[in-house]
């Protein structure tokens, strides 16, 4: 990724630990390992991301202003 844009590289993190944890509870779900791209696990992070988008934008750019 090629951004002029530094907080899209702080959200990156935030992002991957969002993946992570919807993995893990679609595999506690199911009972079974959760691949990368499973598409419940897509489609719940999408939603978390348009849920709380705006808001981590804000933070960080905060944060980062500090």
């Amino acid at each position: 990724m090629h951004s002029c844009d530094p907080i899209a590289w702080l959200e990156l993190p935030v992002i991957q630990k969002i993946i992570d944890d919807e993995k893990w509870l679609e595999g506690e779900r199911r009972g079974c390992a959760i691949g990368d791209h499973d598409p419940v696990v897509t489609e719940r992070v999408c939603s978390v991301i348009l849920r709380i988008g705006r808001q981590l934008r804000e933070t960080l750019h905060t944060a980062q202003a500090a």
